[in-house]
């Protein structure tokens, strides 16, 4: 077994009018570039994926509806390495595509989206807290304004 593993030698075939480096660094390039592909192809993808892809993994697959957003549901979903897939159904409507193995992650996912979801409904966006931000300050100074015209008409 260990000799088969120190044995991996890769044949190469190159015919060329002449052989200079050019033309041998070209090949082995080549050859590269093809062993990269292929073991890319082998690699099977982890995360947010298409849904052929995650049905193209051989194992079951389960589904949950999803309602609202995706992109917070990708935040927590890194956290727990789960491999998943959205399917659109309407507007703002999706089918959440997991595996069967991966249900206890998912359950527990699933619940801290939920806590950020409820979270996230509660407090208004930032811009709408700069803009009362912005009015608080000019309220602030036009109150000192009239404050400063009042001391000046009482000090005359």
């Amino acid at each position: 077994m260990q000799e088969d593993i120190e044995r991996r030698f890769l044949a190469l075939s190159v015919s060329a009018g002449r052989m200079t480096g050019r033309v041998l660094a070209r090949a082995l390039s080549s050859a590269l570039r093809q062993i990269r592909r292929a073991r890319q192809k082998a690699h099977t993808p982890h995360g947010r994926q298409s849904v052929k892809k995650l049905m193209n993994h051989a194992e079951t697959i389960n589904s949950i509806p999803l309602d609202g957003n995706t992109r917070l549901f990708d935040r927590t979903a890194r956290k727990y390495n789960v491999d998943y897939a959205f399917y659109k159904t309407g507007p703002k409507k999706y089918l959440l595509f997991f595996k069967a193995k991966q249900a206890d992650a998912i359950t527990a996912c699933f619940s801290e989206y939920t806590k950020r979801a409820l979270r996230k409904g509660r407090k208004p966006p930032i811009r709408e807290q700069v803009r009362q931000a912005a009015d608080l300050v000019r309220n602030k100074q036009s109150k000192e304004r009239t404050r400063e015209r009042e001391a000046a008409q009482d000090g005359r």
